[in-house]
């Protein structure tokens, strides 16, 4: 059972599948260890009064006044917008909430909203919140340091569910930046997102993106490291949509204990920035 001293998290896309998992792992968390509590639930607008297990579900607006943390994994433009509501000034006495965002695909417009508010509040933006993978991460650039680009092709593979709107996932991208960053090298002018025809051969130095989108995958990312005669393959595989609400969770009460606001991700949650 919660305590009063428990951080209070609001969950935005209530109604979705990772809202309810989020809900369902705040519970779990706040049954076993009484640290948090749900305080409101919330999805798009229209959908006030409705119910999401036992609990009804409020406004963006009601959310934000009642909770100390919200928990995002809807859709860019959603959680953009969210973020500038939670930036407004409140009224003397009240703390804007801190905000975790799990969305990805953000267009420039979005980068830019999300920008403005990490001036005010403190955000966790992260295209994967599991450990394994943040652990990948650094692995993936220490790969791509001391495998060069003459010798080794990298190609960074993922798959997920039918329902993903956005490819190549956001925890490739990660994937291609941490192996990009490894080399030194920008990843926008380094990448090849599509194949199609007769492409020519490889050019050098790339970094590679496949795509699958099928039935009901979690979520599965490996990093090739290509060479004439040998391939190094490093992968994480998701098999419970909960390890996502669970790091989330973890980054909800980091988040808290910040004193100054900006725009996180979860490996400064692990530590594990160098």
């Amino acid at each position: 059972m919660a305590s009063s001293s428990a951080v209070t998290i609001g969950v935005a896309g209530a109604l979705g599948r990772m809202g309810q998992v989020v809900t369902a792992a705040l519970d779990s968390r706040s049954e076993a260890q009484g640290d948090v509590t749900v305080s409101a639930l919330f999805d798009r607008v229209g959908t006030e009064g409705s119910l999401s297990g036992s609990r009804i579900l409020t406004s963006a607006i009601e959310a934000i006044e009642a909770s100390r943390v919200l928990i995002d994994f809807t859709l860019p433009k959603a959680s953009a917008a969210l973020a500038r509501s939670c930036a407004e000034p409140r009224a003397i006495g009240t703390v804007r909430p801190a905000l975790i965002i799990g969305s990805t695909g953000f267009d420039v417009e979005d980068e830019a909203l999300l920008a403005a508010a990490a001036t005010q509040i403190v955000i966790v933006r992260s295209g994967n919140f599991s450990l394994g993978v943040n652990m990948l991460l650094g692995l993936v650039r220490q790969a791509a340091r001391s495998l060069g680009p003459k010798a080794y092709d990298i190609e960074v593979l993922e798959a997920h569910h039918r329902r993903k709107i956005d490819a190549p996932s956001g925890t490739a991208l990660m994937l291609g930046e941490a192996a990009a960053a490894g080399r030194g090298i920008d990843l926008a002018s380094h990448s090849d997102r599509g194949r199609h025809g007769l492409t020519g051969p490889r050019k050098e130095g790339d970094i590679g993106f496949s795509v699958l989108r099928g039935g009901g995958i979690v979520g599965e990312h490996s990093v090739l490291f290509a060479a004439e005669d040998e391939i190094l393959t490093l992968s994480h595989s998701a098999r419970d949509r909960g390890l996502f609400a669970r790091g989330a969770v973890e980054a909800a009460l980091w988040a808290v204990a910040q004193t100054k606001p900006g725009l996180y991700d979860m490996q400064d949650v692990l530590g594990l920035k160098a």
